[in-house]
């Protein structure tokens, strides 16, 4: 009797590891798994030797890096060269016009990098539109993660200036920092003065960094992987794709799940990327604290994308603008240019903008009324009635915003306006609810996930971490069972991935 085993094709199996554009690389992807438990191997391994170890990670997130954008690797490995090289220039030198003037190269090599790739082609079309110009635009990708790995090495370089940090002497320990995996591609923003020193000291992970961090990468898996997939492909993307063709309620429902979407979807890959880094025996503060609990615009922005918030605020509206060191009018004026900026930098599209100028607005019209009622509002903060009124208006005006974010232009945005404003009615409701039930549990279940208190998490980890493995691997098998049942055959990329 033959037996016909199938031909091993070594060219398909050394694809594999090519980079393949319709199939990148997250944490998500099935070849993550064998690439995360062989490098896991390896860092155990080497866990005792700071430089190897150093080494490992380093090569490891770089390739991780190719698999999930080709060769725009090269850029992170310019980009990380030229920080450090400048960096150890500005501290070695004595005079302040020579530090400015490095800095300032600086500013330049990373800006002018992140506004090539991610604004050439708007400034192409606004000069058609607005000057009669006749450029064509050009055939640009956009790196993966540029805006990340851009804000990295300039508050690298400015915290230097500023003498708050002496630059690291290996390089190696910058290529880690600026390309460390986990958060190379979408977050969070990582202060140097807060990453490297943790490469010098020995390798440690207690029972609770262990369970920690398995509490916080199975969590985010599911925020974003049940969640937020299930509600972007299910309704999301088709009331955004066309609102016109959807009543005011179905716009509105799908707003609704927007906000909750991309809360799940960023701050789930974030809580991954964290849980990995705990892992691995460093600690990346937490990038989202319970956003839609706050009760005001400014809280808001304290709560939501943390990294970015206060990357903003320290190197942007205080070092570059001067903050509030000039006066009250200033002040206003810094606060809605730092947000219109902020809005700037999320993408080459008027929406962004317009959904900058609107929280810049509200954060500079929020401090003139705490300027001027500030003494009532501390009053009535323990007033319950008042603290639900405040964060529901905060919630509703953030949630207007998210209609700027997610519209592709301002036809789709003021279509759903419109929709939700003169096309709103409950007598559709029954029908919405028979097409849409799971949907609508889904989106209940993340905002009830959202108001869980943020020290929940403290209080459930020291019990896991007394569990024995087979637990773990337990926990982990639901999850994945849960994931089947919602596992859609059209990949959803993370939200975040094209900033």
């Amino acid at each position: 009797m033959q037996i016909n085993l199938p031909a091993f094709n070594i060219d398909a199996f050394l694809q594999q590891f090519l980079y393949d554009a319709k199939n990148p690389l997250l944490f998500n992807n099935g070849f993550f798994v064998y690439f995360f438990a062989l490098f896991i191997s390896l860092y155990f391994m080497f866990r005792n030797y700071n430089t190897a170890r150093a080494f490992i990670v380093s090569v490891f997130s770089l390739y991780f890096f190719y698999k999930a954008s080709g060769w725009f690797v090269g850029l992170v490995l310019v980009s990380a060269v030229a920080d450090y090289a400048l960096s150890n220039l500005i501290y070695s030198r004595e005079k302040v016009g020579s530090k400015k003037f490095l800095l300032g190269l600086s500013v330049i090599v990373n800006l002018g990098m992140l506004f090539y790739f991610k604004y050439t082609n708007f400034f192409i079309t606004f000069s058609n539109q607005f000057f009669a110009t006749h450029v064509n635009p050009l055939n640009i990708l956009l790196p993966v993660g540029i805006s990340f790995y851009t804000f990295e090495n300039l508050s690298y370089t400015i915290d230097v200036y500023r003498g708050e940090f002496e630059p690291e002497k290996k390089f190696i320990n910058y290529l880690l920092f600026l390309s460390f995996f986990p958060k190379l591609m979408m977050g969070p923003i990582v202060r140097a003065k807060d990453f490297i020193p943790q490469l010098h000291k020995p390798y440690t992970i207690t029972q609770f960094d262990f369970a920690k961090g398995f509490y916080l990468i199975v969590s985010g898996l599911f925020k974003k992987l049940v969640i937020s997939d299930y509600l972007t492909l299910n309704l999301v993307n088709y009331v955004f794709d066309d609102p016109s063709r959807h009543t005011g309620l179905e716009c509105l429902v799908a707003l609704l799940a927007y906000a909750i979407v991309i809360y799940c979807d960023f701050s789930g890959y974030s809580d991954v990327a964290i849980g990995i880094a705990r892992w691995l025996g460093i600690t990346i503060p937490p990038n989202f604290l319970s956003p839609y609990q706050s009760k005001s615009i400014t809280e808001f922005w304290r709560r939501w994308h943390i990294s970015l918030s206060s990357w903003l605020k320290d190197y942007l509206y205080i070092f570059w603008l001067g903050g509030n060191r000039k006066g009250r009018f200033r002040t206003y004026l810094h606060l809605f240019i730092t947000m219109l900026l902020g809005g700037f930098l999320h993408g080459a599209n008027w929406t962004f903008i317009a959904w900058g100028a609107m929280h810049g607005g509200a954060l500079a019209i929020h401090k003139i009324w705490m300027e001027a009622a500030g003494g009532l509002v501390k009053k009535m903060d323990k007033n319950i009635i008042y603290n639900f009124f405040a964060q529901l208006l905060t919630f509703l005006f953030v949630c207007f915003c998210w209609i700027f974010f997610k519209a592709t232009n301002f036809d789709v945005a003021l279509a759903m306006i419109h929709q939700i404003t003169y096309n709103f009615s409950l007598n559709v409701w029954w029908e919405f609810f028979g097409n849409y039930h799971n949907v609508i549990y889904l989106m209940l279940l993340g905002y009830a996930l959202h108001i869980i208190p943020d020290n929940l998490p403290e209080r459930i980890i020291p019990r896991l971490q007394k569990a024995p493995m087979v637990a773990y691997i337990a926990i982990f098998l639901i999850f994945l069972v849960v994931y089947s049942q919602f596992k859609s055959s059209t990949p959803v990329m993370p939200i975040y991935l094209q900033f």
